[in-house]
């Protein structure tokens, strides 16, 4: 079956699962915040539980980018920088009451929204104030996203300061038309700007962020975008699909026509085209959608089958309690996740009343657990084994991935999948095999899709 035949057949509306079960299925009703609190000190316990990751979403960015599908707040007024930060501060002090003293802080990531839309002070303010708390462990990883719009020499600085060596890049795409139609103008020479400072201050690991299937991209226009970002040598690349779901994220991915996205065959051209680039130019295929020179601590991890993933995506640290402060953010207690309110009026009144701002979430089974350790193992090294002690069902499995392995994308020796080399483009198909969630016909939501 030729790679046309495949997309078609497989290209369904899927998770990414950087949880599981996905948020859509969470059982909303079993769930309170003081059982989640209880899950968070259980989590704790585990082998290595006390160090913790921790996530701060920035929300606000200057302008709209139409192709996003991030919980953001649009405003031009910076003075809103400052009751932020004393309310992401507030939330952190209250929830390190409830963690172990013996808590140490093994990764802090900033994410957004637009984290460098806040100023240098204040960023300054945020990670002094989370350090104050709990020591960093003596492997920590700090990590930012930037727009390179706003970005300066004086983020830079300070953040390395305080100990980031992580840095991802938004570029998505350098052509202007595409830039234009995603209203995300941003032109090469500031992304090279930023990029020679982060290298000169002394940052070991820049990431180059590209989205392939948006509005306007041709096969012509993308390649010289793959070149022009090969030439900046990130250490990191990650190559995200574009996710058109405006029926959940609003009015903001409609600020261009649904015609204008490429076809399901030409967006799979386009990911190929760059994927064969990037490994003829020295990069490793690090699990799905990213790639790293082979000295990078992700391609380090990914080939001692040490990688973790969770809701900041892939990491290094494999940390089993993940915080997550700040306007819609979710935490991760191992046994259970909270996500905080998504409105951010309703986020700041929640804290400033010294109230937590969870709104939802789940607290999982046994067989949410061995089920997300399947999941997770297929979705960082692309294999896993079912146990004999578990109570997932092997010839169930094996009889929803028939298709799969008639077709050569998945192998099963005795208890053992794994995924070929063919197959990993489809790896989140093969996930869904592990996820009775998704045969709820009553509450099965609309995913992005798989390919």
């Amino acid at each position: 079956m030729g790679k046309d035949e495949l997309i078609r057949k497989y290209n369904q509306p899927g998770p990414r699962y950087t949880s599981y079960p996905p948020v859509p299925f969470w059982k909303i009703d079993r769930w309170n915040a003081a059982d989640w609190i209880e899950t968070l000190k259980k989590g704790q316990q585990l082998p290595d539980g006390q160090d913790i990751s921790i996530y701060v979403h920035l929300p606000y960015c200057d302008s709209l980018c139409t192709f996003c599908g991030c919980h953001k707040y649009i405003t031009t007024n910076h003075q809103v920088e400052s009751r932020y930060i004393d309310a992401v501060l507030k939330e952190w002090n209250n929830i390190a009451s409830h963690l172990s003293p013996q808590t140490r802080i093994a990764e802090i990531h900033l994410g957004g929204g637009t984290p460098t839309f806040f100023a240098p002070g204040e960023l300054k303010r945020l990670i002094e104030g989370l350090k104050k708390l709990f020591p960093v462990s003596d492997d920590f990883e700090f990590g930012f996203e930037a727009h390179p719009n706003s970005t300066t020499e004086e983020h830079l600085q300070v953040l390395y300061q305080l100990g980031f060596r992580r840095i991802s890049f938004g570029i998505q795409d350098y052509n202007k038309i595409v830039q234009q139609a995603i209203h995300r103008i941003q032109p090469k020479e500031q992304v090279e700007k930023c990029h020679r400072a982060a290298q000169r201050i002394g940052y070991t690991s820049i990431s180059h962020d590209l989205v392939f299937g948006l509005p306007k991209q041709t096969l012509k226009g993308f390649q010289k975008t793959v070149e022009q970002t090969i030439a900046f040598r990130p250490e990191r690349l990650s190559l995200y699909s574009y996710a058109h779901v405006p029926w959940i994220k609003g009015t903001g991915q409609r600020g261009f026509d649904e015609s204008d996205l490429p076809s399901p065959s030409l967006k799979r051209e386009l990911y190929e085209l760059a994927k064969e680039r990037f490994l003829q130019a020295g990069y490793q295929e690090i699990a799905m959608d990213h790639f790293a020179l082979a000295e990078d601590k992700l391609a380090q991890a990914y080939r001692s089958k040490k990688l973790h993933r969770n809701f900041m995506g892939y990491t290094t640290n494999n940390t089993k309690v993940l915080i997550g402060l700040g306007m819609s953010a979710i935490s991760d207690s191992w046994f259970g996740y909270a996500q905080n309110e998504k409105d951010l009026k309703n986020y700041l009144k929640r804290i400033e009343e010294n109230s937590f701002a969870w709104e939802k979430g789940h607290q999982l089974t046994e067989t949410d657990l061995e089920r997300r350790e399947h999941i997770n193992q297929l979705m960082c090294n692309f294999g896993t084994e079912i146990h004999e002690d578990e109570e997932i069902d092997i010839t169930d499995i094996t009889d929803k991935l028939i298709p799969m392995i008639k077709d050569k994308l998945v192998e099963i020796a005795i208890r053992k999948i794994t995924v070929t080399e063919k197959g990993k483009p489809f790896v989140r198909n093969v996930c869904m095999a592990f996820d009775p969630y998704l045969e709820i016909p009553a509450s099965k939501p609309t995913f992005s899709m798989t390919i």
